[in-house]
């Protein structure tokens, strides 16, 4: 099967383009998969953080991709389209999570449709801060696609209120794999500067107000000296609101921050030397955080938002606050170091859930899909 994939890749960096080049990678072991990319991603005045792309000293995979799409040149619509078309693709695979995507995607996937099947994989239908436009925006996007795929529930039930009939299948975010393993916990201490004695706490990722990181932070000061908190992700807007409520902490030498751009080379460090992982989200759908803590057997404590719920709790790999505020949050951290076992009940199930979550199921199961969508024409 000929398969062509348009969405971000090298040189673009994130949680996004680290999917795509697992994927790519993925089916391209059974099919031919050419890669699409963006030319523009978005106008600089969008992007709130400090650049879009890999660094050079970064060491994110680089896919192979033509770079083609402007999303803020509508002159390079039909170029891209009339690229893949001439590629002569079976199917058109286009990752969407914001409505900024859906008058460029929309555009492109209408009129790829009429000659081939096109599937989205939706990472989000309505964007964590949402705003009036997104809906009909997305709609438009929807409408052009043949069939598509969620992650998780949640988003599945956002699919199903803006397009009732779509053709659509809920999978899993799969396990990343591609940072590299475990290293010794001492030796990631010493990497990070963090003591290796004691209980260390992890938040990690793109630092955004829906992730409730300020939760956090207020949890972790009414935690005892045992304890200690790294913070490893680069803010999309203002840190101060954070520096603030650290400055105020009885336990900001507890604090360690690396607020910048974590490369993939250097995330082991951070993991390795946290016994679980934080996630205070406020509101999410799914999370990469989750699929890179079950690589490095981390457990999490999560909220109760999105399918947060389902991917943790149920399964085992760590506990669910019933709430994004700070008594939940702390008394799931204070429940999972009280227990004796709860640590070596959490890394089995993770391990089961790699074997469940690998990226060869993920990847079988989407191409059982789009066969199935050739029996419904």
């Amino acid at each position: 099967m000929r398969i062509a994939l348009l969405s971000c890749f090298y040189p673009y960096r994130g949680g996004i383009s680290q999917f795509n080049a697992s994927l790519y990678q993925e089916l391209g072991k059974t099919d031919t998969v050419k890669a699409f990319n963006f030319k523009r991603q978005y106008p600089g005045f969008l992007f709130p953080g400090k650049t879009q792309y890999v660094t050079k000293d970064d060491d994110a995979v680089p896919i192979e991709s033509e770079a083609l799409l402007d999303t803020a040149n509508p002159l390079t619509y039909h170029k891209t389209y009339r690229a893949i078309k001439a590629w002569k693709p079976d199917v058109v695979i286009i990752s969407y999570w914001m409505s900024w995507f859906a008058p460029s995607l929309g555009y492109i996937a209408r009129r790829l449709r009429k000659h081939c099947k096109v599937v989205s994989i939706l990472h989000n239908v309505i964007p964590h801060e949402p705003r009036f436009f997104d809906a009909p925006l997305t709609r438009y996007f929807l409408s052009g696609c043949t069939g598509h795929v969620t992650l998780c529930d949640e988003v599945a039930q956002d699919l199903r209120r803006l397009k009732p009939k779509a053709w659509s299948i809920t999978l899993f975010h799969p396990v990343y794999s591609h940072f590299g393993e475990r290293v010794p916990r001492e030796e990631a201490c010493s990497r990070l500067g963090v003591p290796s004695e004691g209980r260390n706490l992890l938040f990690f990722g793109l630092i955004r107000e829906y992730k409730g990181l300020d939760i956090l932070l207020r949890a972790f000061g009414k935690l005892g000296p045992e304890y200690r908190l790294i913070v490893a992700g680069e803010p999309y807007g203002s840190f101060d609101k954070y520096q603030s409520i650290i400055d105020a902490s009885p336990a900001r030498e507890r604090i360690h921050l690396f607020t910048n751009y974590i490369k993939d080379s250097e995330v082991k460090y951070y993991f390795s030397a946290a016994d679980l992982v934080v996630l205070p989200y406020k509101s999410a759908t799914q999370s990469g955080i989750n699929a890179i803590s079950n690589h490095f057997e981390v457990p999490m404590v999560v909220t109760d938002t999105g399918g947060l719920r389902h991917s943790v709790g149920e399964s085992g790999i760590g506990l669910v606050a019933d709430r994004a505020d700070v008594d939940c949050i702390l008394e799931k951290i204070r429940e999972f170091f009280d227990s004796e076992n709860l640590r070596t009940l959490c890394i089995s199930s993770i391990r089961a859930e790699k074997e469940r979550l690998s990226w060869k199921t993920f990847s079988r199961r989407l191409l059982d899909f789009t066969d199935n969508l050739y029996k419904r024409q």
